[in-house]
């Protein structure tokens, strides 16, 4: 009998640890994007807390900034004074967020932080140092970084299914910055040629890592500014748009997150009555 209830524990501990294992990736950026939606709201709170001069500041100053890149040698290796003048500029909340990636095609909805730290990327989006900061305008080329496959935050994963003529759109403080992909390339790490700033242009790259659980390579898509709201088609592709909102998470995950403590707590019922009824038959038995 004895053996038999240590038989019984030991698997039920091993279907814990694999049910917990495959429940991970799951979990993690079901909470993830919990995360994501509050950073994203409070960001949103702290703005329309911004009076109409602080805002013009903000976005005067970092036009003056993109302005100087364009002629600006080695710009893709800031130095230290260059990196505290980028952060002094959008940072108005001093959390590093200056507003969103939004993708409705692959359902996605991320922060953007200034700078590419690893602590950034492991959460959101982040924008590349040295390049134009999002607020758009002609000659100005802003690359916005992310990864790929990480097992607590989907991220960047879905950015391959991507085509030529779709569309993503920045919001960056009040802006809204739409761009329709003109280039698709596949680049070795070290490879920037592919960033670089047209004076008469007003580009977007979404960067991230690529062939996907490998990352040898760089995915780059550039997108070209459009402006939908005059008419011009925001998806010339015709390709199905899923719905997007930034305030829900998946719904599905929710569920099976909520179901699992209450399978768990009903086999461990079942199996501690399962064991009191054979040892009461076992002693009316004698």
């Amino acid at each position: 009998m004895k053996k038999r209830v240590i038989s019984t524990i030991v698997l039920i501990l091993l279907f814990l640890t694999g049910l917990s294992v495959l429940l991970y990736p799951l979990v993690s950026d079901y909470v993830n994007s919990l995360s994501q939606s509050r950073v994203i709201s409070r960001f949103n709170d702290d703005l329309a807390k911004l009076s109409k001069d602080d805002y013009k500041d903000l976005i005067q100053k970092a036009r003056e900034y993109n302005a100087k890149l364009i002629s600006k040698p080695n710009r893709l290796m800031p130095s230290e004074s260059d990196l505290e003048e980028y952060h002094s500029i959008l940072d108005f909340t001093g959390r590093g967020v200056i507003g969103t990636l939004e993708i409705e095609l692959i359902n996605l909805k991320l922060p953007i932080y200034l700078g590419t730290e690893e602590s950034v990327l492991s959460t959101g989006l982040g924008h590349l140092e040295g390049t134009s900061l999002p607020i758009g305008g002609a000659g100005t080329h802003s690359v916005i970084s992310g990864h790929r496959g990480l097992p607590s935050a989907t991220l960047l994963t879905n950015l391959d299914k991507l085509d030529l003529g779709d569309t993503f759109v920045l919001k960056i403080l009040n802006e809204t910055l739409t761009y329709r992909i003109d280039q698709i390339r596949t680049v070795e790490p070290d490879n920037i040629e592919y960033l670089g700033i047209d004076p008469d242009k007003d580009y977007c790259t979404l960067l991230t890592c690529t062939p996907y659980g490998i990352n040898s390579h760089r995915l780059l898509l550039r997108g070209i500014r459009i402006f939908p709201e005059n008419g011009e088609i925001e998806q010339s592709s015709g390709r199905r748009i899923l719905r997007a909102d930034a305030e829900q998470v998946n719904p599905i995950a929710g569920y099976v997150i909520a179901a699992v403590p209450i399978i768990l707590i009903i086999s461990i019922y079942s199996f501690i009555k399962n064991i009191r009824t054979k040892t009461k038959t076992k002693i009316r038995r004698k």
